[in-house]
């Protein structure tokens, strides 16, 4: 019982980071430690990363409204973390940095994908092309931040793991 509880206190602690952290940045366009968190996440807690995804989630949608924008949330985290898993065998900052780069510079096209059915290819080939300045400083953002943060961040979620019960660690 008391496994389970702490799997569940540490889902909420991700999602409610996750959020934080974003708000914290706000004030900069595109520029948003989730890509990051949500790998270093998944290395470190694997499987439960996605019950903090889903808190994640879950407020997004409470603080900002469940509008068209919250569809594309419910694949583009995921598949990040999917992602992760499938490199998890990479363990260079700069590998993981340039991983998050290219995940900010697709964003925008991951994104477009929910208006395919909407208003079909045009309507997703105009919000690749009109959103497309905004993936370059999405991807910058997300590379530097991986570069400058992945190791400390890495260090500090590893000592957090290990202090966890052992039944909690799955």
């Amino acid at each position: 019982m008391k496994s389970r509880l702490t799997s569940l206190c540490l889902m909420a602690m991700m999602g409610t980071v996750m959020v934080v952290s974003k708000e914290a940045l706000a004030f900069l366009p595109n520029v948003e430690l989730v890509s990051l968190l949500t790998i270093l996440f998944t290395l470190v807690f694997r499987r439960k990363v996605i019950g903090g995804l889903a808190v994640f989630l879950l407020l997004e949608g409470v603080l900002y409204g469940f509008g068209t924008w919250w569809p594309m949330y419910l694949y583009i985290w995921p598949l990040l973390a999917g992602l992760t898993w499938l490199l998890r065998w990479m363990k260079r900052s700069w590998q993981w940095a340039i991983f998050s780069g290219l995940y900010g510079l697709a964003f925008g096209t991951l994104c477009a994908l929910v208006y395919l059915p909407m208003g079909g290819i045009p309507m997703v080939i105009a919000w690749i092309i009109s959103g497309f300045t905004f993936d370059l400083i999405h991807a910058g953002g997300n590379f530097l931040l991986a570069l400058i943060l992945y190791h400390p961040l890495r260090k500090a979620l590893d000592q957090l793991e290990q202090r966890l019960p052992k039944e909690a660690r799955t």
